[in-house]
């Protein structure tokens, strides 16, 4: 896909973010700078455009970049009853990274189809045994319900926090480690930084996402399609927001 209409992915939520007063002139300034970096890359070294893109977009979805407000949907409410309180809101910073990317990624020569069947395997697997090894773990309970917010729930999540995810982890580091360390070892790599990335929820929930990560990068390798990796993670998020102690049980 050509360029010019790629940069409407992330433009457009920068323009509505900043017409509706939760982006501001600061905030303006760095994701633009975020934008020419990633949609630039021929005008550095790979390995330090890469690092210069992960540091970014961490910075900006750990939101620790100044100039953006959260858009907040009503108050914190209990979900779970073992949780503690949540609150639906929609980080535009985060949202900027995941559009972003995605504008770079549709820009990517596509990928060969890999072995389909093993990908089933892998997205079987992951479903069961992540919910599963939270469970062992003590992180959730068993808290079946369905919330009122569910659908705005998921729209922001798979919208925001999973698409950013996956293209930072999955379509931008996966390949690169792979490439430097072998397949098992660039996987595995990439599957310990994503559980590291979690550390700040609770080290024990980094041992989940950890093996989740493994998951996915498992899904896309054997697919080849991101979009697998993006089904997956956000199904495995659905199973924890609607059968387990969302957002985790209360320590």
């Amino acid at each position: 896909m050509l360029l010019l209409p790629r940069l409407l992915l992330p433009f457009s939520p920068l323009a509505i973010g900043a017409a509706l007063g939760f982006i501001q002139p600061v905030g303006i300034v760095a994701a633009c700078l975020f934008m020419a970096l990633v949609l630039t890359p021929a005008r550095l070294p790979d390995w330090l455009w890469c690092g210069l893109v992960i540091v970014a977009s961490l910075l900006l979805a750990a939101h620790q970049l100044p100039g953006f407000e959260p858009w907040v949907f009503g108050n914190a409410t209990r979900i779970s009853e073992d949780a503690p309180p949540y609150l639906l809101r929609l980080s535009w910073d985060k949202l900027l990274v995941g559009c972003t990317l995605l504008a770079w990624w549709l820009g990517q020569p596509p990928r060969q189809l890999g072995k389909p069947m093993r990908a089933i395997a892998v997205c079987v697997l992951t479903v069961v045994a992540v919910p599963g090894l939270a469970l062992l773990l003590g992180v959730v309970g068993w808290q079946p319900k369905w919330p009122e917010l569910l659908w705005p729930w998921l729209i922001i999540n798979l919208g925001v926090a999973v698409l950013a995810e996956e293209l930072l982890f999955r379509g931008l580091l996966q390949p690169r480690l792979i490439e430097r360390l072998g397949t098992w070892p660039g996987i595995a790599c990439g599957a310990l930084l994503f559980g590291a990335a979690h550390i700040p929820f609770s080290p024990t929930f980094a041992v989940v996402a950890a093996v989740a990560g493994a998951g996915y990068g498992l899904a896309f390798h054997y697919s080849g399609r991101l979009s697998v990796a993006i089904a997956l993670h956000g199904a495995v998020n659905l199973l924890h927001f609607t059968l387990l102690s969302y957002p985790l049980r209360k320590g």
